[in-house]
């Protein structure tokens, strides 16, 4: 991955602002995160849509302090129907941005199909939709770096 790409992969990663307004035509959207590790540090995770992806932005986000060891299930309620990317970071130092070493990721991260990118993500890679009709599940697998 090439330094900018990882720039833009962090940005994405640290974009959580919490709790958007609601929608008559709104579902439910349950998120599953698998390999959650207790390392303490807050878990973020964040919708996006297109228009705020790779920026500091974001309408639905929920924050679990001191997560431990497995799966997580968050539910972010009365999302409107769209597209949307989802993101996950395992903050260890609380900045609520991802820490970085190297360039490459020092803190746990998730994205929808995230353990087949191998450069920084496109919306269209990454992203899921919430359908018109309501509710969206989504299952997302925590990466940690490796030796940390």
């Amino acid at each position: 991955m090439q330094k900018v790409q990882k720039a833009a992969l962090a940005a994405t990663l640290s974009s959580f602002v919490l709790m958007g307004a609601g929608s008559a035509l709104a579902g439910d959207v349950v998120i599953t995160v698998t390999g959650v590790q207790a390392r303490g540090g807050d878990l973020l995770v964040g919708l996006q849509t297109s228009a705020q992806f790779l920026k500091q932005a974001g309408d639905y986000g929920e924050i679990t302090k001191a997560p431990t060891a497995g799966t997580r299930v968050v539910t972010l309620k009365d999302v409107p129907p769209g597209d949307y990317s989802v993101s996950v970071l395992h903050d260890l130092n609380g900045d609520q941005q991802m820490a970085l070493a190297n360039g490459m990721p020092a803190e746990g991260w998730a994205m929808f199909r995230g353990e087949t990118l191998r450069a920084a993500p496109t919306f269209d890679q990454v992203k899921f939709t919430v359908p018109a009709s309501g509710d969206a599940q989504v299952s997302v697998a925590m990466q940690y770096p490796a030796g940390r």
